[in-house]
């Protein structure tokens, strides 16, 4: 788990969602900040088909890094900024993996 969120498609994933206004097209009837960026808007910026960025964000869902939420169908994404800090202090103090 400790290498998982190093990839670099997640880590660009996570910055992009840092300002999701700045990377991301408005999407219609939603807030890009409040509510998060569709999956396939993640897909498209990416250059790869919708499982391939299903597969990123959830690996980042369930280290508790992003936060979904389903609107219209749709599943969008949102950074949890408190988790986020918490993984970056581990990083920094230099977190070893056991053994």
């Amino acid at each position: 788990m400790l290498r998982t969120p190093t990839h670099d498609t997640r880590l660009r994933i996570l910055e992009w969602l840092k300002d999701p206004v700045a990377h991301f097209p408005p999407h219609h009837g939603t807030d890009l900040l409040a509510d998060g960026v569709p999956a396939d808007a993640v897909a498209a910026k990416l250059g790869v088909p919708g499982p391939v960025a299903h597969t990123h964000l959830t690996l980042l869902t369930a280290l508790g890094l992003l936060r979904p939420r389903r609107i219209d169908g749709r599943v969008h994404y949102r950074r949890d900024e408190v988790r986020v800090a918490e993984v970056a202090r581990m990083f920094e103090k230099g977190w070893q993996r056991p053994g």
